[in-house]
Formats: C-alpha cells, sequence, structure tokens
C-alpha cells in the first residue's frame, strides 16, 4: 500500500464512520449453503507434485506488458509464471 493512500482518523472519527454492510439483507438469505468438496467431483489423475524447495532465485527480463498480464491475475504471479515456464519445457521436452 502507497503512503498517499493511507488516512490517518482518531478513535471518534472511526467510530462514527457508518459500515456499507447491509446486515438486513444477511439476516433474510441466512447461512451460506456454498459447494463444498462434496457438491463436486475432482479429477486428480493428473495433479502433479512440484518440490518447491527446488527453485533458486534469479534476475530476468520481461515485457512490461507481461509482467503487468500476470501481475494483474493477483498474488502469486510468479508462481504462474514459473507454471508457464515448466508447461512450455515439459512440452519441448516431450518434441
Amino acid at each position: 500500500m502507497k503512503e498517499k493512500n493511507i488516512t490517518r482518523v482518531t478513535l471518534e472519527e472511526a467510530r462514527s464512520i457508518k459500515g456499507e454492510t447491509d446486515w438486513e439483507r444477511l439476516d433474510r438469505e441466512g447461512d451460506f449453503e456454498g459447494e463444498d468438496e462434496d457438491d463436486f467431483e475432482v479429477d486428480w489423475s493428473k495433479a502433479v507434485w512440484v518440490n518447491l524447495s527446488e527453485k533458486k532465485p534469479m534476475t530476468m527480463r520481461v515485457d512490461s506488458d507481461i509482467l503487468e498480464f500476470f501481475k494483474a491475475q493477483g498474488k502469486g504471479y510468479q508462481t504462474r509464471i514459473n507454471a508457464v515456464l515448466r508447461a512450455y519445457m515439459e512440452a519441448q521436452l516431450k518434441r
């Protein structure tokens, strides 16, 4: 978080800020009844174990749009870049 995005308020000001949670709607809808692992089938036959302890730090230059694409997908972008590189490597090794 950037310093310019930080706002300081007193305890009294914080307590006076109105929350945006719609408590009445939550009361009407009741408890969450979402999916759990019993609600769908999981095919683990293609799962691959990747030993994370073998990673080595490095410096690599990539195009800015590629980096922004992966970062825009959220936390874990370096892991996703590694997965793409691994998939490419494995495809080349099969050739």
